[in-house]
């Protein structure tokens, strides 16, 4: 998968956690991804659809860093995973995508969102609607950790 695709998401993802909740996080190695298993408690889904291309991107949270980053934005300290987190991550990903959707469009790429689903619980499942490989990029925080996945068809 090309970078030009990939980069705007983690462009993106670092963009919003610092202007929403003044967290910053730290962009690890990428590497594919062999299962649908996510490897945190709680992610939102969206599809994309293009003249060029389709594909999907999700963003997945560990509990204690989706807890913070709530807390950062809302003011409010959830004990769980809850409605108001699951909608927060929804929205997340909405910001994410849009932002990445701006950087693209830029380079003579569009696509339309869909509306993001969000999953949560230990060991859920990520099933990307496209042929293409999973390419699944982890960022380090003190406050957990996140993991991008995004999967286009070529």
């Amino acid at each position: 998968m090309e970078a030009q695709f990939v980069n705007p998401f983690l462009t993106s993802l670092i963009n919003v956690l610092q202007t929403m909740a003044q967290l910053d996080i730290q962009p690890e190695k990428p590497h594919l991804k062999k299962s649908e298993i996510a490897k945190g408690d709680v992610s939102g889904l969206i599809g994309m659809v293009g003249p060029q291309t389709k594909g999907s991107f999700s963003v997945t949270f560990d509990e204690g860093m989706a807890l913070e980053i709530m807390f950062r934005m809302l003011g409010e300290r959830a004990d769980s995973i809850n409605e108001e987190v699951t909608d927060m991550v929804g929205e997340i990903t909405n910001m994410v995508t849009g932002g990445a959707k701006r950087i693209l469009s830029e380079k003579g790429f569009e696509f339309e969102m869909a509306t993001p689903m969000v999953v949560s619980g230990k060991g859920h499942t990520i099933n990307h609607k496209s042929d293409g490989p999973v390419i699944i990029m982890p960022f380090k925080s003190p406050h957990g950790t996140a993991f991008i996945e995004i999967c286009f068809d070529h």
